[in-house]
């Protein structure tokens, strides 16, 4: 299927007042230039719509939009539970988190853990998700993004996702995290009406509905197994969406560590004219975030039946479901499949712009500048640009042997930041409320999230990745908090490098420790 001229034409629209909005909000003062707190915080201006509004086009990316859509064809409603979820953790971090960063006046998550750790801590996760949000979060938008562009337009798996990137690179790199904010208003307006039409489209395409409600209860009438949200255990997608555990294990601790201790999406909250303002921008992300299944699941659900009745290519569906959201883009008119298209091209776009500008602030305020401390701020500037730019290209290289490989880019990405979320999670929690809480007991937290989580990926294949997560993240918050109570108190503690063999002896053994005691409860679960 190729796009009308009619679509086209509503495309370019859309990309050319994008791109002059972004360059209005990127002006300056006459005489006035671009320091930090204007490039990576907005000014420390940004009200609650747009704090809100942000928060949401950032998250429902190529990842959301198409991989959730995917599930939704492949398990169902159940996959909401990340959704509905999510609001609740919102407003937890908005009332009890949000006050304890905007008092410390930073400018990313590595700097609370060296105010509250010291630099060794910062260091290790400033790397990490450097590197996380590059191989694992940008790569997969692209590669999604990429699925579906070339679905619709035909186009190289290649060409489709450095078209994407090079729009994203032109609206945010120059306007830093203000253009980026400000310009999501517009991309949530076209995310949110994209996804009804489609949502729309698919329900009333449903042969015997009259109508897209007749349609929606047609499909609860006639699929209730994809509108269960409780799995059984012998359900084909138990693994990755493992019954109860589902609502009460490792998802949560997914959540916190995502919309609570995560650059990417908290960075809006930091550039919050005041916490007021950071407190009702979450507020109104958490009602915005109950409305995302019935644009992304609901449709990926109608496909199983749109497939089932010859109107969708049931084959190609079953071979990857990532696939189900183009297919169902196909199916629009001409002129609203522009719409349609052009909702995609936001969601996608709005996460890669913001995923550029925290790697670029956490790369150049946590890391270039710790290395060359007494930069003008315009050279500051300069190099956050250079990290963006240079991190998207990175990105377009990795995407296709990376990402291209894994049936579903959504649950990939869980996945991999579920290797470290245990521990992030322990870090801040123990940070905010254990005064006891120290660097040795940090690492252990840190460190041996990795370790465990690896051997038992490999090790027991067979466990449920939710159930291994909540299971680390218990084993990682008894051993910070022994390891803490066994070493300095945190004044103290600060000083150690990790050179000295006492600290590093310390680690190791809790480490190993921990991941033999993470073995045997493995083994528990399976046996029992």
């Amino acid at each position: 299927m190729t796009l009308e001229t009619i679509d086209i034409i509503i495309i370019s629209l859309y990309a050319f007042a994008l791109l002059g909005i972004a360059l209005f909000v990127s002006r300056e003062p006459k005489g006035h230039h671009k320091d930090t707190a204007d490039y990576f915080l907005a000014g420390r201006a940004l009200p609650w719509w747009a704090i809100g509004a942000s928060l949401i086009a950032s998250n429902i990316s190529a990842e959301q939009i198409i991989g959730q859509s995917g599930q939704g064809y492949a398990v169902g409603i159940a996959i909401a539970a990340y959704e509905w979820q999510a609001a609740l953790v919102l407003i937890i971090v908005a009332k009890y988190f949000l006050p304890i960063f905007l008092k410390r006046e930073i400018y990313t998550m590595p700097q609370f853990l060296a105010q509250r750790y010291g630099e060794g801590v910062k260091t290790l996760m400033s790397v990490f998700w450097v590197a996380l949000y590059t191989a694992v979060n940008l790569t997969t938008v692209l590669w999604l993004g990429g699925l579906a562009v070339t679905s619709l337009t035909g186009w190289g798996i290649m060409g489709s996702m450095a078209a994407l990137a090079t729009f994203a690179a032109l609206y945010s790199i120059y306007g830093g995290l203000k253009a980026v904010a400000l310009t999501d208003i517009i991309q949530v307006i076209i995310l949110i009406l994209g996804g009804l039409a489609i949502t729309w489209i698919a329900l009333d395409r449903l042969s015997g509905a009259d109508g897209a409600l007749a349609g929606l209860g047609m499909l609860m009438q006639e699929m209730p197994g994809h509108f269960t949200m409780i799995l059984d255990d012998d359900h084909p997608a138990y693994g990755d969406l493992p019954g109860i555990w589902t609502l009460l294990g490792g998802l949560w601790v997914l959540h916190f560590s995502y919309w609570g201790f995560n650059q990417y999406i908290i960075q809006r909250a930091l550039g919050a004219e005041s916490l007021g303002e950071a407190q009702k921008g979450l507020a109104f992300a958490a009602f915005l975030k109950i409305l995302v299944p019935f644009i992304v699941v609901i449709p990926g659900i109608a496909a199983v039946m749109l497939a089932s009745q010859g109107v969708l290519d049931g084959q190609v569906l079953g071979a990857r479901s990532d696939s189900t959201y183009g297919e169902l883009m196909a199916m629009a008119p001409a002129g609203l499949r522009g719409l349609v298209f052009a909702a995609l091209i936001a969601a996608v776009v709005s996460s890669l712009a913001s995923m550029m500008n925290s790697i670029s602030t956490i790369f150049t305020m946590d890391l270039y500048r710790s290395w060359k401390p007494d930069r003008a701020e315009t050279h500051y500037v300069t190099v956050g640009r250079l990290a963006a730019f240079s991190a998207m290209i990175i990105a377009l290289f990795l995407a296709r042997p990376f990402i291209g490989g894994f049936e579903s880019g959504f649950q990939t990405v869980q996945e991999y930041t579920g290797f470290i979320a245990p521990g992030v999670v322990v870090v801040f929690l123990l940070g905010f409320f254990d005064r006891r809480m120290n660097t040795a007991g940090a690492f252990t937290a840190l460190i041996g999230s990795v370790v465990v989580n690896v051997a038992l990926k490999f090790g027991m294949p067979d466990v449920p990745f939710i159930i291994r997560i909540w299971g680390v993240f218990m084993l990682s918050l008894v051993a910070a908090a022994v390891v803490s109570r066994m070493t300095a108190r945190p004044e103290d503690a600060r000083t150690v490098r990790l050179g000295d063999i006492a600290f590093a002896t310390t680690m190791l053994f809790n480490t190993l420790a921990l991941a033999v005691v993470a073995m045997l409860v493995g083994l528990y679960i399976l046996l029992w």
